[in-house]
Protein backbone atom coordinates (compact mmCIF):
# COMPACT_ATOMS: atom_id res chain seq x y z
CA UNK A 1 0.00 0.00 0.00
CA UNK A 2 1.62 3.35 -0.96
CA UNK A 3 2.22 6.11 1.57
CA UNK A 4 2.33 9.47 2.43
CA UNK A 5 4.44 11.62 4.91
CA UNK A 6 2.62 13.94 7.28
CA UNK A 7 2.82 15.33 10.60
CA UNK A 8 1.06 15.76 13.15
CA UNK A 9 1.51 17.64 16.75
CA UNK A 10 5.00 17.97 14.58
CA UNK A 11 5.57 14.23 14.27
CA UNK A 12 6.58 12.91 11.46
CA UNK A 13 4.43 9.60 10.46
CA UNK A 14 4.05 7.41 7.14
CA UNK A 15 0.37 6.55 6.77
CA UNK A 16 -1.61 5.01 3.96
CA UNK A 17 -2.19 7.57 0.96
CA UNK A 18 -6.35 6.51 1.52
CA UNK A 19 -6.00 7.69 5.11
CA UNK A 20 -8.69 9.92 5.98
CA UNK A 21 -7.21 12.71 8.87
CA UNK A 22 -8.83 11.45 11.26
CA UNK A 23 -7.62 7.78 10.56
CA UNK A 24 -3.81 9.00 10.43
CA UNK A 25 -4.73 10.52 13.49
CA UNK A 26 -5.03 6.98 15.55
CA UNK A 27 -2.55 5.65 14.00
CA UNK A 28 -0.71 7.97 15.52
CA UNK A 29 -2.19 7.46 18.80
CA UNK A 30 -4.23 10.24 19.13
CA UNK A 31 -8.13 10.25 19.73
CA UNK A 32 -9.59 12.73 18.16
CA UNK A 33 -13.26 13.28 19.28
CA UNK A 34 -16.36 12.64 17.14
CA UNK A 35 -19.80 12.91 17.48
CA UNK A 36 -21.29 12.24 14.11
CA UNK A 37 -18.66 9.54 12.86
CA UNK A 38 -19.40 5.73 12.69
CA UNK A 39 -16.46 3.96 10.46
CA UNK A 40 -18.42 3.03 7.68
CA UNK A 41 -21.74 3.99 8.32
CA UNK A 42 -21.70 7.65 8.60
CA UNK A 43 -18.82 9.93 7.63
CA UNK A 44 -20.27 12.54 6.46
CA UNK A 45 -17.78 15.80 9.04
CA UNK A 46 -21.82 16.91 10.28
CA UNK A 47 -21.07 17.81 13.71
CA UNK A 48 -17.91 19.62 13.33
CA UNK A 49 -16.56 17.85 16.98
CA UNK A 50 -13.87 16.63 14.83
CA UNK A 51 -12.03 19.64 13.36
CA UNK A 52 -8.81 20.05 13.31
CA UNK A 53 -5.59 22.59 11.77
CA UNK A 54 -4.07 21.87 8.93
CA UNK A 55 -1.17 24.57 7.76
CA UNK A 56 -2.24 26.30 5.13
CA UNK A 57 -5.91 25.76 5.44
CA UNK A 58 -8.20 28.92 5.22
CA UNK A 59 -10.72 27.19 8.07
CA UNK A 60 -10.71 24.52 10.40
CA UNK A 61 -10.83 20.80 8.70
CA UNK A 62 -13.64 17.94 9.53
CA UNK A 63 -11.02 15.45 9.91
CA UNK A 64 -13.70 12.54 9.28
CA UNK A 65 -13.77 13.35 5.89
CA UNK A 66 -10.39 14.82 4.89
CA UNK A 67 -7.80 12.94 2.95
CA UNK A 68 -4.74 13.45 3.91
CA UNK A 69 -1.75 14.22 1.55
CA UNK A 70 1.70 14.63 1.04
CA UNK A 71 3.48 16.88 3.53
CA UNK A 72 0.34 17.68 5.64
CA UNK A 73 0.82 19.18 8.80
CA UNK A 74 -1.81 18.55 11.02
CA UNK A 75 -2.41 20.12 14.64
CA UNK A 76 -5.00 18.85 16.81
CA UNK A 77 -5.01 20.70 19.99
CA UNK A 78 -4.45 23.88 19.84
CA UNK A 79 -6.29 27.03 21.51
CA UNK A 80 -8.13 27.58 18.12
CA UNK A 81 -9.55 23.58 17.93
CA UNK A 82 -10.36 23.55 21.74
CA UNK A 83 -12.29 26.34 21.48
CA UNK A 84 -13.81 25.62 18.23
CA UNK A 85 -14.94 22.44 19.60
CA UNK A 86 -16.04 23.62 23.09
CA UNK A 87 -18.56 26.30 21.34
CA UNK A 88 -19.97 23.54 19.19
CA UNK A 89 -21.07 21.39 22.00
CA UNK A 90 -22.42 24.47 23.80
CA UNK A 91 -24.44 24.94 20.38
CA UNK A 92 -25.82 21.65 20.46
CA UNK A 93 -26.65 22.14 24.03
CA UNK A 94 -28.48 24.93 23.49
CA UNK A 95 -31.33 22.98 21.65
CA UNK A 96 -30.87 19.69 23.85
CA UNK A 97 -33.36 18.80 26.72
CA UNK A 98 -30.71 18.26 29.76
CA UNK A 99 -32.39 15.91 31.63
CA UNK A 100 -29.45 13.59 32.15
CA UNK A 101 -29.90 12.38 35.71
CA UNK A 102 -32.74 10.52 34.08
CA UNK A 103 -32.16 9.98 30.94
CA UNK A 104 -31.88 6.12 29.67
CA UNK A 105 -28.34 7.05 28.54
CA UNK A 106 -26.84 8.74 31.63
CA UNK A 107 -23.21 7.82 32.33
CA UNK A 108 -23.21 6.10 28.71
CA UNK A 109 -23.38 9.18 26.70
CA UNK A 110 -21.55 10.70 24.10
CA UNK A 111 -22.36 13.80 24.49
CA UNK A 112 -22.03 13.89 28.33
CA UNK A 113 -18.83 12.22 27.70
CA UNK A 114 -17.52 15.06 24.82
CA UNK A 115 -18.92 18.08 27.19
CA UNK A 116 -17.19 16.55 30.64
CA UNK A 117 -14.16 15.91 28.19
CA UNK A 118 -14.04 19.14 26.96
CA UNK A 119 -14.51 21.42 29.80
CA UNK A 120 -17.57 22.63 29.20
CA UNK A 121 -19.10 24.42 32.58
CA UNK A 122 -21.75 26.48 31.18
CA UNK A 123 -24.52 24.44 29.36
CA UNK A 124 -27.02 27.43 28.97
CA UNK A 125 -24.04 29.49 27.03
CA UNK A 126 -26.55 29.89 24.16
CA UNK A 127 -29.65 29.32 25.38
CA UNK A 128 -32.75 30.37 23.30
CA UNK A 129 -35.76 29.71 21.72
CA UNK A 130 -36.46 26.18 21.49
CA UNK A 131 -39.18 23.67 19.47
CA UNK A 132 -41.09 21.61 21.29
CA UNK A 133 -41.53 18.28 19.85
CA UNK A 134 -43.90 15.26 20.69
CA UNK A 135 -42.66 11.90 21.26
CA UNK A 136 -43.14 9.33 18.83
CA UNK A 137 -43.81 6.01 20.78
CA UNK A 138 -45.76 4.28 17.68
CA UNK A 139 -43.72 1.29 17.41
CA UNK A 140 -43.81 -1.54 19.14
CA UNK A 141 -40.15 -1.82 19.86
CA UNK A 142 -38.79 2.35 20.71
CA UNK A 143 -39.56 6.08 21.08
CA UNK A 144 -37.78 9.00 19.74
CA UNK A 145 -37.17 12.50 21.47
CA UNK A 146 -36.24 14.72 19.27
CA UNK A 147 -35.78 17.41 22.03
CA UNK A 148 -32.87 15.32 23.10
CA UNK A 149 -32.06 14.25 19.04
CA UNK A 150 -28.29 16.26 18.21
CA UNK A 151 -29.29 16.05 14.29
CA UNK A 152 -25.40 13.83 13.74
CA UNK A 153 -27.79 11.66 11.89
CA UNK A 154 -26.24 7.91 12.99
CA UNK A 155 -29.50 6.70 12.65
CA UNK A 156 -30.41 7.78 9.19
CA UNK A 157 -27.26 6.28 8.46
CA UNK A 158 -28.24 2.72 10.28
CA UNK A 159 -31.13 2.95 8.80
CA UNK A 160 -30.35 3.07 5.04
CA UNK A 161 -27.69 0.62 5.76
CA UNK A 162 -30.43 -1.77 6.53
CA UNK A 163 -31.98 -0.78 3.30
CA UNK A 164 -34.84 0.26 4.96
CA UNK A 165 -34.64 4.31 5.61
CA UNK A 166 -37.92 5.13 6.80
CA UNK A 167 -36.39 7.92 8.94
CA UNK A 168 -34.17 11.13 7.72
CA UNK A 169 -34.03 14.91 8.04
CA UNK A 170 -37.54 16.69 7.74
CA UNK A 171 -37.43 20.28 7.29
CA UNK A 172 -34.65 23.01 7.10
CA UNK A 173 -32.41 24.95 9.72
CA UNK A 174 -33.45 25.56 13.27
CA UNK A 175 -36.43 23.75 12.23
CA UNK A 176 -34.62 20.63 11.54
CA UNK A 177 -35.62 17.43 12.59
CA UNK A 178 -35.36 13.35 12.35
CA UNK A 179 -38.39 11.92 11.52
CA UNK A 180 -40.67 9.92 8.89
CA UNK A 181 -41.23 11.02 5.74
CA UNK A 182 -44.68 13.57 5.74
CA UNK A 183 -43.87 13.71 9.82
CA UNK A 184 -45.78 10.07 9.75
CA UNK A 185 -45.39 8.68 13.10
CA UNK A 186 -42.88 5.35 13.00
CA UNK A 187 -45.44 2.81 13.59
CA UNK A 188 -47.21 3.64 10.33
CA UNK A 189 -44.58 3.29 8.07
CA UNK A 190 -42.25 -0.06 6.92
CA UNK A 191 -39.85 0.02 9.91
CA UNK A 192 -38.60 -3.57 10.81
CA UNK A 193 -37.97 -2.75 14.41
CA UNK A 194 -34.28 -4.08 14.22
CA UNK A 195 -33.26 -1.08 16.38
CA UNK A 196 -29.87 -0.41 14.92
CA UNK A 197 -31.32 3.23 14.76
CA UNK A 198 -30.95 2.87 18.82
CA UNK A 199 -27.54 1.44 19.13
CA UNK A 200 -25.81 4.14 16.65
CA UNK A 201 -27.72 6.84 18.57
CA UNK A 202 -24.81 9.13 20.64
CA UNK A 203 -27.75 10.38 23.39
CA UNK A 204 -30.72 9.63 24.88
CA UNK A 205 -32.70 10.64 21.76
CA UNK A 206 -33.86 7.33 20.63
CA UNK A 207 -34.51 4.35 23.15
CA UNK A 208 -36.12 0.58 23.33
CA UNK A 209 -39.85 0.63 25.37
CA UNK A 210 -38.28 -0.28 28.53
CA UNK A 211 -41.23 -2.72 30.27
CA UNK A 212 -39.26 -3.24 33.32
CA UNK A 213 -42.07 -2.57 35.06
CA UNK A 214 -43.78 -5.33 34.09
CA UNK A 215 -41.69 -7.71 34.66
CA UNK A 216 -41.40 -6.23 38.66
CA UNK A 217 -45.20 -6.63 39.28
CA UNK A 218 -45.27 -10.66 37.61
CA UNK A 219 -42.45 -10.79 40.14
CA UNK A 220 -44.13 -9.57 42.86
CA UNK A 221 -47.84 -11.39 41.76
CA UNK A 222 -47.79 -14.74 44.20
CA UNK A 223 -50.73 -15.88 41.45
CA UNK A 224 -47.83 -15.56 38.75
CA UNK A 225 -45.12 -18.57 38.20
CA UNK A 226 -42.41 -16.15 36.28
CA UNK A 227 -40.52 -18.02 33.97
CA UNK A 228 -37.45 -16.35 31.92
CA UNK A 229 -35.49 -17.71 29.00
CA UNK A 230 -32.27 -16.59 28.15
CA UNK A 231 -31.74 -16.16 24.02
CA UNK A 232 -27.61 -17.86 22.85
CA UNK A 233 -26.08 -13.83 22.49
CA UNK A 234 -26.84 -12.65 26.05
CA UNK A 235 -24.28 -14.50 27.72
CA UNK A 236 -21.75 -13.19 25.09
CA UNK A 237 -22.54 -9.38 25.72
CA UNK A 238 -24.53 -8.67 29.01
CA UNK A 239 -21.20 -8.68 31.03
CA UNK A 240 -20.49 -5.43 29.03
CA UNK A 241 -23.10 -3.55 30.72
CA UNK A 242 -20.55 -4.12 34.13
CA UNK A 243 -17.24 -3.36 32.37
CA UNK A 244 -16.70 -6.26 31.06
CA UNK A 245 -14.34 -7.23 28.51
CA UNK A 246 -16.20 -7.50 24.71
CA UNK A 247 -16.91 -11.04 24.33
CA UNK A 248 -17.11 -12.35 28.23
CA UNK A 249 -19.00 -15.28 28.56
CA UNK A 250 -21.26 -14.72 31.67
CA UNK A 251 -23.77 -17.36 31.33
CA UNK A 252 -23.24 -18.57 35.39
CA UNK A 253 -23.29 -15.06 36.67
CA UNK A 254 -25.94 -14.13 34.12
CA UNK A 255 -28.03 -17.51 35.67
CA UNK A 256 -27.26 -16.09 39.29
CA UNK A 257 -28.44 -12.84 38.85
CA UNK A 258 -31.74 -13.86 37.04
CA UNK A 259 -32.67 -16.33 40.40
CA UNK A 260 -31.86 -13.29 42.53
CA UNK A 261 -34.40 -11.35 40.73
CA UNK A 262 -36.64 -13.48 42.03
CA UNK A 263 -37.79 -15.57 38.47
CA UNK A 264 -39.47 -18.91 39.82
CA UNK A 265 -37.35 -20.99 36.90
CA UNK A 266 -34.03 -19.79 34.86
CA UNK A 267 -33.65 -21.23 31.77
CA UNK A 268 -32.65 -21.26 28.23
CA UNK A 269 -33.31 -19.61 25.21
CA UNK A 270 -30.96 -22.96 23.50
CA UNK A 271 -33.31 -25.41 24.32
CA UNK A 272 -36.02 -23.84 22.18
CA UNK A 273 -32.94 -23.14 19.70
CA UNK A 274 -32.11 -26.65 19.19
CA UNK A 275 -36.20 -27.55 19.16
CA UNK A 276 -36.43 -25.43 16.17
CA UNK A 277 -33.93 -27.17 14.33
CA UNK A 278 -35.48 -30.21 15.18
CA UNK A 279 -39.12 -28.17 13.09
CA UNK A 280 -36.76 -26.21 10.44
CA UNK A 281 -34.19 -29.48 9.57
CA UNK A 282 -37.56 -31.60 8.91
CA UNK A 283 -39.52 -28.84 7.00
CA UNK A 284 -36.17 -28.77 4.94
CA UNK A 285 -35.31 -31.70 3.95
CA UNK A 286 -39.21 -32.57 3.44
CA UNK A 287 -39.22 -29.48 0.93
CA UNK A 288 -36.42 -31.20 -1.03
CA UNK A 289 -37.49 -34.69 -1.17
CA UNK A 290 -41.25 -33.33 -1.88
CA UNK A 291 -40.78 -30.71 -4.47
CA UNK A 292 -41.63 -28.10 -1.91
CA UNK A 293 -41.08 -24.42 -2.35
CA UNK A 294 -36.97 -23.65 -2.32
CA UNK A 295 -34.88 -21.74 -1.04
CA UNK A 296 -36.63 -22.46 2.27
CA UNK A 297 -35.32 -19.37 4.37
CA UNK A 298 -35.45 -19.36 8.13
CA UNK A 299 -37.83 -17.46 10.33
CA UNK A 300 -35.49 -16.88 13.46
CA UNK A 301 -34.84 -13.03 13.26
CA UNK A 302 -38.70 -11.25 14.11
CA UNK A 303 -36.74 -8.23 11.84
CA UNK A 304 -35.66 -9.97 8.79
CA UNK A 305 -39.62 -11.76 8.73
CA UNK A 306 -40.93 -7.48 9.29
CA UNK A 307 -38.57 -6.77 6.29
CA UNK A 308 -39.63 -9.84 4.12
CA UNK A 309 -43.47 -8.80 4.95
CA UNK A 310 -42.94 -5.49 3.86
CA UNK A 311 -40.48 -5.39 0.90
CA UNK A 312 -40.10 -9.15 0.06
CA UNK A 313 -44.18 -10.59 0.10
CA UNK A 314 -44.21 -12.40 -3.07
CA UNK A 315 -41.03 -14.39 -0.89
CA UNK A 316 -43.84 -14.93 2.10
CA UNK A 317 -44.05 -18.98 1.12
CA UNK A 318 -40.25 -18.81 1.16
CA UNK A 319 -40.16 -18.68 4.50
CA UNK A 320 -39.87 -21.36 6.82
CA UNK A 321 -43.14 -21.47 9.19
CA UNK A 322 -41.23 -22.40 12.52
CA UNK A 323 -41.95 -19.79 15.21
CA UNK A 324 -38.64 -18.34 16.36
CA UNK A 325 -36.98 -19.86 19.21
CA UNK A 326 -38.31 -16.84 21.78
CA UNK A 327 -41.87 -18.23 20.58
CA UNK A 328 -41.15 -21.78 20.53
CA UNK A 329 -39.73 -21.02 24.06
CA UNK A 330 -43.29 -19.49 25.27
CA UNK A 331 -45.04 -22.29 23.12
CA UNK A 332 -43.69 -25.52 24.36
CA UNK A 333 -43.20 -24.01 28.29
CA UNK A 334 -47.58 -23.48 28.40
CA UNK A 335 -48.09 -26.55 26.69
CA UNK A 336 -45.34 -29.92 27.47
CA UNK A 337 -44.23 -28.09 30.57
CA UNK A 338 -47.32 -26.63 32.03
CA UNK A 339 -48.89 -30.26 31.72
CA UNK A 340 -46.29 -31.64 33.06
CA UNK A 341 -45.85 -29.46 36.38
CA UNK A 342 -49.29 -28.97 36.36
CA UNK A 343 -49.82 -25.95 36.00
CA UNK A 344 -52.31 -23.13 34.57
CA UNK A 345 -51.07 -21.70 31.15
CA UNK A 346 -52.85 -18.59 32.14
CA UNK A 347 -50.81 -17.97 35.28
CA UNK A 348 -47.53 -18.32 33.61
CA UNK A 349 -45.59 -15.42 32.68
CA UNK A 350 -42.90 -16.23 30.20
CA UNK A 351 -39.99 -13.39 30.05
CA UNK A 352 -37.69 -13.72 27.20
CA UNK A 353 -34.23 -11.89 27.40
CA UNK A 354 -33.92 -11.07 24.11
CA UNK A 355 -30.81 -9.05 21.77
CA UNK A 356 -33.42 -8.29 19.60
CA UNK A 357 -35.73 -5.05 19.97
CA UNK A 358 -37.90 -6.39 17.24
CA UNK A 359 -38.83 -9.26 19.46
CA UNK A 360 -41.18 -6.78 21.32
CA UNK A 361 -43.13 -6.76 18.00
CA UNK A 362 -42.65 -10.44 17.65
CA UNK A 363 -44.15 -10.93 20.96
CA UNK A 364 -47.67 -9.31 19.89
CA UNK A 365 -47.67 -10.42 16.59
CA UNK A 366 -50.99 -13.08 15.52
CA UNK A 367 -50.74 -16.42 15.48
CA UNK A 368 -48.70 -16.75 18.71
CA UNK A 369 -50.52 -18.10 21.41
CA UNK A 370 -50.42 -22.02 21.17
CA UNK A 371 -52.18 -22.55 24.65
CA UNK A 372 -54.95 -20.05 23.62
CA UNK A 373 -52.85 -17.28 25.71
CA UNK A 374 -49.59 -15.21 24.38
CA UNK A 375 -46.78 -17.95 23.82
CA UNK A 376 -44.40 -15.08 25.65
CA UNK A 377 -45.29 -12.45 27.35
CA UNK A 378 -42.48 -9.78 27.75
CA UNK A 379 -39.50 -9.31 25.43
CA UNK A 380 -36.83 -7.87 27.69
CA UNK A 381 -33.41 -6.36 25.77
CA UNK A 382 -30.17 -7.06 27.33
CA UNK A 383 -30.36 -3.39 28.05
CA UNK A 384 -33.37 -3.81 30.04
CA UNK A 385 -32.25 -6.40 32.07
CA UNK A 386 -28.89 -4.52 32.81
CA UNK A 387 -31.21 -2.17 34.59
CA UNK A 388 -33.40 -4.60 36.47
CA UNK A 389 -29.88 -5.98 37.94
CA UNK A 390 -28.31 -2.69 38.84
CA UNK A 391 -32.12 -1.64 40.23
CA UNK A 392 -31.72 -4.56 42.63
CA UNK A 393 -28.19 -3.63 43.68
CA UNK A 394 -26.66 -7.07 42.39
CA UNK A 395 -23.35 -6.76 42.01
CA UNK A 396 -22.69 -9.01 38.76
CA UNK A 397 -19.55 -9.14 38.72
CA UNK A 398 -19.29 -10.43 42.31
CA UNK A 399 -21.94 -13.53 41.72
CA UNK A 400 -20.94 -17.14 41.81
CA UNK A 401 -21.49 -19.26 38.46
CA UNK A 402 -24.78 -21.10 38.37
CA UNK A 403 -26.51 -23.72 36.43
CA UNK A 404 -29.78 -23.33 34.34
CA UNK A 405 -32.77 -25.17 35.91
CA UNK A 406 -34.06 -28.49 33.96
CA UNK A 407 -35.21 -29.30 31.81
CA UNK A 408 -36.12 -26.12 29.73
CA UNK A 409 -32.00 -25.23 30.46
CA UNK A 410 -30.94 -28.43 28.69
CA UNK A 411 -29.15 -27.27 25.38
CA UNK A 412 -26.17 -28.00 23.32
CA UNK A 413 -23.51 -26.25 21.07
CA UNK A 414 -25.85 -26.30 18.13
CA UNK A 415 -28.48 -23.58 20.08
CA UNK A 416 -25.85 -21.66 21.05
CA UNK A 417 -24.19 -20.61 17.82
CA UNK A 418 -27.84 -19.35 17.10
CA UNK A 419 -26.81 -15.90 17.99
CA UNK A 420 -24.03 -15.78 15.22
CA UNK A 421 -24.88 -15.31 11.84
CA UNK A 422 -24.46 -18.59 9.94
CA UNK A 423 -25.61 -20.26 13.70
CA UNK A 424 -28.68 -21.33 12.09
CA UNK A 425 -27.22 -22.52 9.19
CA UNK A 426 -24.72 -24.62 10.51
CA UNK A 427 -27.14 -26.07 13.65
CA UNK A 428 -29.29 -27.15 10.79
CA UNK A 429 -26.77 -28.48 8.37
CA UNK A 430 -25.45 -30.73 11.68
CA UNK A 431 -29.08 -32.32 11.74
CA UNK A 432 -30.04 -32.74 8.49
CA UNK A 433 -26.79 -33.80 6.80
CA UNK A 434 -26.83 -36.72 9.87
CA UNK A 435 -30.62 -37.39 8.90
CA UNK A 436 -30.09 -37.47 5.20
CA UNK A 437 -26.84 -39.80 5.29
CA UNK A 438 -27.94 -41.45 8.41
CA UNK A 439 -24.19 -41.51 9.42
CA UNK A 440 -22.68 -39.55 12.63
CA UNK A 441 -20.69 -36.52 11.59
CA UNK A 442 -16.60 -36.85 11.94
CA UNK A 443 -16.58 -32.99 11.84
CA UNK A 444 -19.76 -30.58 12.98
CA UNK A 445 -18.10 -27.71 11.86
CA UNK A 446 -19.41 -26.04 8.77
CA UNK A 447 -16.36 -23.46 8.67
CA UNK A 448 -17.87 -22.25 5.30
CA UNK A 449 -20.95 -20.35 6.87
CA UNK A 450 -19.06 -19.13 9.78
CA UNK A 451 -17.57 -15.42 9.80
CA UNK A 452 -19.23 -12.19 9.82
CA UNK A 453 -19.17 -11.22 6.43
CA UNK A 454 -22.21 -10.16 4.99
CA UNK A 455 -23.01 -12.69 2.51
CA UNK A 456 -21.50 -16.17 2.73
CA UNK A 457 -22.64 -19.07 0.60
CA UNK A 458 -21.47 -22.96 0.03
CA UNK A 459 -22.33 -26.36 -1.88
CA UNK A 460 -22.36 -29.39 0.80
CA UNK A 461 -22.32 -32.92 -1.45
CA UNK A 462 -24.48 -34.91 0.78
CA UNK A 463 -26.53 -38.23 0.01
CA UNK A 464 -25.75 -37.87 -3.49
CA UNK A 465 -27.31 -34.23 -3.96
CA UNK A 466 -25.63 -31.37 -4.07
CA UNK A 467 -27.17 -28.37 -1.06
CA UNK A 468 -26.39 -24.97 -2.08
CA UNK A 469 -26.84 -22.68 1.01
CA UNK A 470 -26.58 -18.99 1.65
CA UNK A 471 -26.06 -16.91 4.97
CA UNK A 472 -27.12 -12.94 4.94
CA UNK A 473 -26.66 -10.82 8.03
CA UNK A 474 -28.32 -7.03 8.06
CA UNK A 475 -31.47 -6.33 5.91
CA UNK A 476 -28.99 -4.74 3.13
CA UNK A 477 -27.50 -8.19 2.39
CA UNK A 478 -30.30 -9.92 2.31
CA UNK A 479 -31.73 -7.69 -0.35
CA UNK A 480 -28.94 -8.13 -2.37
CA UNK A 481 -29.02 -11.47 -1.82
CA UNK A 482 -32.59 -11.90 -2.51
CA UNK A 483 -32.57 -10.15 -6.08
CA UNK A 484 -29.77 -12.48 -6.96
CA UNK A 485 -32.35 -15.62 -6.33
CA UNK A 486 -35.44 -13.69 -7.91
CA UNK A 487 -33.22 -12.84 -11.17
CA UNK A 488 -31.94 -16.65 -11.40
CA UNK A 489 -28.42 -15.37 -11.02
CA UNK A 490 -28.28 -17.53 -7.89
CA UNK A 491 -29.61 -20.61 -6.98
CA UNK A 492 -29.82 -21.90 -3.18
CA UNK A 493 -32.00 -24.91 -1.33
CA UNK A 494 -31.70 -23.17 1.93
CA UNK A 495 -30.91 -19.73 3.12
CA UNK A 496 -30.16 -18.63 6.62
CA UNK A 497 -31.51 -14.20 7.12
CA UNK A 498 -30.74 -12.13 10.16
CA UNK A 499 -31.69 -8.70 10.40
CA UNK A 500 -28.76 -7.36 12.07
CA UNK A 501 -25.40 -6.96 10.90
CA UNK A 502 -23.25 -9.78 12.37
CA UNK A 503 -26.49 -11.33 13.71
CA UNK A 504 -28.03 -11.52 16.93
CA UNK A 505 -24.78 -10.58 18.76
CA UNK A 506 -25.19 -7.50 17.12
CA UNK A 507 -28.86 -6.82 17.56
CA UNK A 508 -30.59 -3.56 18.42
CA UNK A 509 -31.27 -4.67 22.14
CA UNK A 510 -27.26 -5.17 22.98
CA UNK A 511 -25.42 -2.69 25.10
CA UNK A 512 -24.49 0.51 23.22
CA UNK A 513 -20.83 0.87 22.99
CA UNK A 514 -19.26 4.03 22.90
CA UNK A 515 -18.21 5.29 19.29
CA UNK A 516 -14.71 4.96 19.98
CA UNK A 517 -14.97 1.40 20.96
CA UNK A 518 -17.42 0.56 17.33
CA UNK A 519 -14.73 2.68 15.19
CA UNK A 520 -11.44 0.45 16.28
CA UNK A 521 -13.11 -3.22 17.36
CA UNK A 522 -14.64 -5.74 15.51
CA UNK A 523 -17.97 -6.00 17.77
CA UNK A 524 -19.49 -8.58 16.06
CA UNK A 525 -16.20 -11.03 15.97
CA UNK A 526 -15.68 -10.72 19.58
CA UNK A 527 -18.64 -11.74 20.56
CA UNK A 528 -19.90 -14.75 18.18
CA UNK A 529 -16.01 -16.07 19.14
CA UNK A 530 -17.48 -16.47 22.85
CA UNK A 531 -20.69 -18.20 21.22
CA UNK A 532 -18.47 -20.46 18.91
CA UNK A 533 -16.29 -21.18 22.24
CA UNK A 534 -19.32 -22.30 24.24
CA UNK A 535 -20.18 -24.38 21.42
CA UNK A 536 -17.09 -26.35 21.12
CA UNK A 537 -16.92 -26.94 25.39
CA UNK A 538 -20.40 -28.66 25.05
CA UNK A 539 -20.28 -32.24 25.44
CA UNK A 540 -23.78 -32.63 23.27
CA UNK A 541 -23.26 -30.70 19.92
CA UNK A 542 -26.27 -31.36 17.58
CA UNK A 543 -29.36 -30.23 18.48
CA UNK A 544 -31.07 -34.06 17.77
CA UNK A 545 -28.95 -35.31 20.98
CA UNK A 546 -30.60 -33.25 23.16
CA UNK A 547 -32.03 -35.47 25.74
CA UNK A 548 -34.94 -33.51 26.46
CA UNK A 549 -36.05 -32.61 23.03
CA UNK A 550 -36.30 -36.12 22.63
CA UNK A 551 -38.50 -36.57 25.79
CA UNK A 552 -40.77 -33.93 24.21
CA UNK A 553 -41.18 -35.65 21.07
CA UNK A 554 -41.55 -38.76 22.42
CA UNK A 555 -43.91 -38.13 24.97
CA UNK A 556 -45.88 -35.31 23.50
CA UNK A 557 -44.75 -34.13 20.02
CA UNK A 558 -44.71 -37.45 18.08
CA UNK A 559 -42.13 -36.00 15.54
CA UNK A 560 -40.88 -32.96 13.97
CA UNK A 561 -43.45 -31.71 11.60
CA UNK A 562 -46.44 -33.83 13.43
CA UNK A 563 -50.06 -31.97 13.51
CA UNK A 564 -49.52 -31.47 17.05
CA UNK A 565 -45.99 -30.08 16.79
CA UNK A 566 -47.45 -27.71 13.72
CA UNK A 567 -50.31 -26.36 16.07
CA UNK A 568 -47.78 -25.51 18.81
CA UNK A 569 -44.96 -24.43 16.71
CA UNK A 570 -45.49 -23.12 13.70
CA UNK A 571 -47.16 -20.04 12.74
CA UNK A 572 -47.67 -17.73 9.19
CA UNK A 573 -47.00 -14.26 7.82
CA UNK A 574 -48.83 -11.34 5.79
CA UNK A 575 -48.92 -9.15 3.22
CA UNK A 576 -47.96 -5.81 4.48
CA UNK A 577 -47.76 -2.59 2.43
CA UNK A 578 -44.33 0.02 2.21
Amino acid sequence: MENVNIKINGMPLSVPKDATVLEACRLAGIQVPTLCYLKEINEIGACRICVVEVKGARTLVASCCAPVNEGMEVYTNTPKVLDSRKKTLQLILSTHKRACLSCVRSGNCELQKLCKDLGVEDESYYDGENVEYDIDDSAAHMYRDNSKCILCRRCVAACQMQKVGVIGPNDRGFESHIGCAFDLNLGDTSCISCGQCIVACPTGAIAEKDQTDLVWQALADPEKTVIVNTAPSIRATLGEAFGMPIGTNVEGKMVAALRRLGFDRVFDTDFSADLTIMEEAHEFLDRVKNGGKLPLITSCSPGWIKFCEHYYPEMIENLSSCKSPQQMFGAITKTWYAEKEGLDPKNIFVVSIMPCTAKKFEVGRDDQAAAGVPDVDVALTTRELARMIERAGLNFTLLPDEAFDNPLGESTGAGVIFGATGGVMEAALRTAVETLTGEALADVTFQEVRGTAGIKEATYHVAGMDINVAVASGTKNADELLKKVQSGEKQYHFIEIMGCPGGCVNGGGQPVQHASVRNNVDLKALRAKALYDADEAKAIRKSHDNPVIKEVYESYLGEPGSEKAHHILHTTYVKRGL
